[in-house]
């Protein structure tokens, strides 16, 4: 029996984020809870994960960090995103879908599909592009039914070290592995609908810095995963410090991309 209560369905979406520490500032939230308003017909509410609230739209709606209940140490690569929020009542939305987007996403294209396109209690995410085949999910965009992912959650806490030691920073392939475990195989987003700024905008190599980054076709969401960052990007620069070999600085760049500033606002 699905986890979807008929009530849930008669009622707004769910879209959420998390933001902790001094990464993004409030103004990423902000932008995103935009971008979801603008491009959506469907009612939603939307919640923001987060210890400090500060400067937050009075429209989104503030919930504490998800809680890892493992030792400091055993968390310094951060988990809690891809652990914390599988947490059974996150949020008290347990029997809710939730779709989650991560900060630094661009949407440029109406996402009322996202909403619609999960079945019964589907876990739907993207297909990751750095991998071969179909066993890692990119977690820039996921859905889900909060309380059926608890497992996940409850591994990391059980199991910290190992987890760590065996994905290090690859917190998205943890999750990823998690879930066929549970559920055989992932499913994802149909594929033009996420696109990557770095594969799927941006020319290659040396004509970055003749070429500006187009919107391909078909594409609702824009990942900025690593650099640029979406403002980087609007001002046509790629921020990188002095531990890059200078072997790999000549590709580094963008042009001026200013189509991001009209939809990241």
């Amino acid at each position: 029996m699905s986890l979807i209560s008929s009530k849930h369905n008669d009622s707004k979406k769910n879209v959420i984020c998390i933001k902790w520490g001094t990464r993004y500032p409030s103004d990423y939230v902000n932008r995103l809870y935009n971008m979801v308003n603008n491009n959506t017909t469907v009612p939603f509410d939307f919640y923001c994960f987060t210890e400090d609230a500060t400067g937050f739209d009075s429209k989104i709606i503030v919930k504490p960090l998800p809680v890892l209940n493992v030792a400091p140490e055993d968390n310094k690569y951060s988990y809690i995103k891809e652990a914390g929020l599988c947490d059974d009542n996150l949020g008290g939305l347990n029997g809710q879908r939730v779709l989650y987007f991560d900060l630094d996403v661009v949407i440029v294209g109406n996402i009322d599909d996202f909403f619609s396109y999960p079945e019964g209690d589907d876990f739907v995410i993207i297909n990751d592009w750095n991998s071969r085949g179909d066993r890692v999910g990119q977690a820039s965009c996921y859905s889900w039914v909060v309380g059926t992912l608890g497992y996940v959650k409850r591994y990391f806490e059980e199991h910290p070290r190992e987890a760590v030691a065996r994905f290090f920073t690859a917190s998205q392939e943890f999750l990823s592995d998690q879930v066929i475990k549970k559920r055989g195989a992932l499913k994802f987003w149909p594929e033009q609908w996420c696109r990557s700024f770095r594969f799927h905008c941006m020319p290659f190599g040396p004509l970055r810095a003749f070429v500006t980054p187009r919107i391909p076709a078909g594409a609702k969401l824009i990942i900025f995963h690593g650099s640029p960052k979406p403002h980087e990007a609007l001002a046509g620069k790629w921020s990188f410090d002095f531990r890059v070999p200078l072997y790999k600085r000549w590709y580094k760049t963008v042009r001026e991309t200013r189509w991001i500033g009209s939809y990241w606002k």
